[in-house]
């Protein structure tokens, strides 16, 4: 589909949030175990796993909605339980957040969607929002949907103006639910395109929650195993397509069967 792979290292990235022995328990549920987890600067981390396993709360915790039990989750170096209300939101400021059903308003057109968060948290004109938001949705490739309303819009195009509105604040970080499910697969690779290219114009570190595997891992640095309430493994694709840690193992052999191969094993198999 396309070649976009980032081949650098950590050594000299910066850790942006870092998740470190974070439990979580709903009435008697354990949901998360002990997770540890780090999301670097500039970079795509996918998190994967059966449905149930507890993605979702991962990114709740990411976006302080929630407070591990135990544990410290750090966004940019600040434990988010010791912050005040005040810092949260400050911190959340410089989020953006593309939901699994894209979340806009019915009852405004495209333009009010994405204006709305200028709107509430910043005093710039209607002239600077408006152009803001052109840019964004020129960015889309959606500018004359300007007046449109949600109901008017296919399932692609809702999607890439929640994307649009995600951005519109610049944020650091984007979070991405399950962004392409009830999409087509062509809508799919369109909006993975998209994805990779608004990254690389405006730099924003990406998480992303996804059940489309293996064609999410086109646009990881690395991806992340959440089984049994833990962490399994975080890598990148490749490796982890290959790995031999058994719960890694098994994912990929359920989810992909025994079709990865490396070009040795290619080489042997066609020989």
């Amino acid at each position: 589909m396309m070649e976009m792979m980032n081949s650098q290292g950590h050594d000299n990235s910066t850790a942006v949030i870092e998740l470190t022995g974070v439990k979580k328990r709903f009435g008697r549920q354990m949901v998360l175990r002990g997770v540890d987890l780090v999301v670097h600067e500039g970079q795509t981390l996918v998190i994967v796993g059966a449905s149930g396993q507890g993605k979702s709360v991962i990114i709740k915790h990411m976006l302080g909605l929630i407070s591990p039990d135990r544990g410290t989750v750090k966004v940019f170096g600040r434990d988010l339980k010791r912050l005040k209300r005040r810092e949260l939101d400050e911190i959340r400021s410089s989020f953006g957040v593309l939901f699994q059903n894209a979340a806009l308003f019915d009852s405004m057109n495209v333009y009010d969607n994405i204006a709305l968060p200028l709107r509430e948290r910043t005093r710039l004109s209607e002239d600077e929002i408006r152009d803001k938001v052109m840019e964004k949705l020129s960015l889309m490739g959606m500018e004359k949907a300007v007046e449109k309303f949600p109901a008017q819009l296919s399932g692609g195009m809702r999607k890439r103006v929640g994307l649009a509105r995600a951005l519109i604040l610049d944020p650091k970080v984007v979070f991405f639910d399950e962004p392409t499910t009830g999409l087509d697969v062509h809508k799919s690779n369109e909006l993975y395109r998209l994805f990779y290219n608004t990254q690389q114009q405006l730099g924003y570190t990406a998480v992303i929650v996804s059940h489309d595997v293996p064609k999410i891992f086109k646009l990881a640095d690395e991806v992340a195993l959440l089984a049994e309430g833990q962490v399994q493994g975080c890598m990148p694709p490749d490796d982890f397509q290959m790995s031999d840690q058994p719960l890694i193992r098994a994912f990929v052999e359920e989810t992909m069967g025994q079709l990865y191969l490396s070009v040795e094993e290619e080489a042997n198999f066609y020989a």
